[in-house]
């Protein structure tokens, strides 16, 4: 159940252009199709997701027990433009940042 609310929430990031593109280049270049995404990425927006990743990465390695406030800025942006991500948990949204 939780995998699927993951790849339904990642479904729903694909489809919206602007959630898209928050998490196309967070993967600092892992894949092409992500570094050429991010190079067009210039909103305030965008780069809150992208700055998230370290916080991400401390959240999902405390298993939820350290909070950035970059991470939480990243949730709250995250579940305002999709229904897909305020179904989705915390920490779902925090492996999907990190996933990307």
């Amino acid at each position: 159940m939780t995998r699927l609310l993951l790849l339904c929430a990642l479904a729903a990031f694909s489809i919206a252009p602007a959630v898209a593109g928050s998490f196309a280049g967070s993967s600092a270049g892992a894949s092409s199709a992500g570094s050429s995404a991010s190079s067009g990425s210039s909103s305030g927006d965008d780069k809150i997701v992208l700055q998230a990743r370290d916080d991400a990465a401390g959240f999902v390695a405390s298993n939820g027990r350290i909070r950035g406030v970059v991470l939480e800025a990243a949730l709250r942006h995250l579940r305002e433009d999709s229904d897909a991500a305020r179904q989705a948990s915390d920490m779902e949204l925090a492996q999907a940042i990190l996933a990307q």
